[in-house]
């Protein structure tokens, strides 16, 4: 059992930054893959970024590559987001999410995610 909690959101003007954060329960935090999603207003929700067990490896959707860096602290059962020149279109409910089971490696996609956190808000003003 994993107990996802976001906090770090808020209303941010275009061309600001937001760190989010994600603390984990579990004892097998290390072992999962971690993934921030995405949802907009009228919108699916839509992968972010994710990160391998170690944190070695780092996968980003197009539209936010260069501008976020994902990362974490196994140490503190921690993932965090650094959102840097935000956009309007950046808007919307920000997971945390993890998959099933420890050693799963999941898709970029929102069905191969089990575990989620309640979602935290971030609004970009133009």
């Amino acid at each position: 059992q994993v107990q996802l909690v976001e906090s770090g959101g808020g209303l941010v003007q275009a061309g600001g930054s937001l760190r989010l954060s994600c603390a984990a329960s579990g004892r097998t935090f290390s072992s999962y893959f971690m993934a921030w999603f995405r949802q907009a207003p009228g919108k699916e929700r839509e992968f972010v970024s994710s990160i391998s067990r170690s944190g070695g490896s780092t996968y980003y959707a197009g539209s936010v590559k260069g501008r976020f860096t994902i990362s974490r602290d196994n140490a503190k059962n921690a993932v965090y987001l650094q959102m840097n020149s935000l956009k309007p279109e950046d808007t919307g409910v920000y997971y945390c999410a993890a998959p099933r089971a420890p050693g799963l490696v999941p898709a970029q996609y929102s069905g191969d995610y089990y575990y989620w956190g309640q979602g935290t808000q971030v609004t970009v003003s133009s």
